[in-house]
């Protein structure tokens, strides 16, 4: 039997104030559980960081806290923040999820089996939307991540905590901080890609068009391949 591996959950936000009920029933369903969960908030001008400190205060009251759920400020950035959170976290396996990325009620089974073979994973994604077209890009992510050997923030990137520091943490970029630190994981070794599902918001997707949104990606992520600075590409994303 393989013994479950101890995980920290590192959550970046920043005015997620509607997606965070959704998020802590989804970590307080996981079986088994994390040992830790940390929310880093990166400036919120809603009411994120209220939430998150009464949902854990309701925990301590009830005596409910079988997770150590802790919530920090940095400067805003994903990388900064989930570096932030990295720094703080107890558990031999760091795994990094979007505050609006649900995860599998198996996940930390997943990763505890996923890390004997090896140092670092993703999940599989699925886009959260009935539209088919979305399914389909879906598939498309998932198979560009198999083929490339790189994953995004949306598959919740899992590392051990011990590769994570031999890397140095994600590089302090603005955008494709998470493909930049696949890429030099890569060089050492193949992830783990996991085929369960995280389910991730389509949000985006619906918000400005399918095919819209697919054309800018790809042209994005074609422009850092070829040297773009991610600050460039950060100010073409957030348009």
């Amino acid at each position: 039997m393989t013994a479950i591996a101890t995980v920290s959950i590192i959550i970046p936000v920043i005015n997620e104030a509607n997606n965070l009920p959704h998020l802590f029933a989804n970590i307080n369903s996981l079986k088994p559980m994390p040992q830790q969960v940390i929310l880093v908030d990166g400036g919120s001008n809603d009411d994120s960081i209220g939430i998150v400190r009464s949902f854990i205060n309701e925990l301590v009251l009830g005596s409910e806290c079988k997770i150590d759920w802790q919530v920090i400020t940095s400067k805003a950035g994903r990388a900064r923040q989930m570096n932030a959170g990295a720094a703080l976290a107890t558990g031999d396996v760091l795994l990094f999820l979007h505050a609006d990325t649900r995860l599998p009620i198996d996940a930390i089974d997943s990763i505890s089996r996923a890390m004997t073979l090896a140092n670092w994973g993703r999940f599989d994604v699925q886009l959260n939307s009935r539209q088919p077209m979305l399914w389909v890009v879906s598939a498309l992510i998932n198979w560009r991540s198999r083929l490339t050997h790189i994953a995004t923030g949306d598959q919740a990137i899992f590392i051990s905590q011990s590769l994570f520091a031999q890397m140095g943490g994600y590089p302090n970029q603005a955008l494709m901080e998470d493909v930049e630190l696949c890429k030099q994981l890569k060089g050492i070794a193949k992830p783990a890609c996991l085929k369960n599902k995280v389910i991730t918001s389509a949000r985006r997707w619906q918000q400005y068009g399918t095919w819209r949104t697919i054309v800018l990606m790809w042209q994005l992520r074609f422009d850092y391949w070829r040297g773009v600075s991610a600050d460039n590409i950060n100010a073409r994303y957030y348009k």
